[in-house]
């Protein structure tokens, strides 16, 4: 999946993260790394304290279900409006 240059602009937009940090975020999530249930919760934390947004243990739990689990829509462009 590749991210586009217009998406990155617009998470950036709504989070006051930089496309850098998303992209180094990102990249820990290559390959393998998307199974690995403590590498999706430290980006998961990570993102948290980027945007000043407190993430409950029980979301956490339904993100890492969602991503090990494949659960992740095809097109995320959809997803930030």
């Amino acid at each position: 999946m590749s991210i586009s240059d217009s998406f990155l602009n617009k998470v950036e937009r709504k989070t006051n993260v930089s496309k850098e940090s998303i992209l180094s975020l990102a990249e820990r999530l290559k390959g393998n790394n998307l199974k690995d249930e403590n590498t999706i919760r430290s980006v998961i934390d990570e993102l948290s304290k980027m945007t000043g947004k407190p993430v409950t243990k029980e979301q956490s739990d339904k993100i890492v279900e969602a991503v090990v689990g494949d659960k992740i829509p095809d097109n995320l462009e959809n997803m930030i409006d």
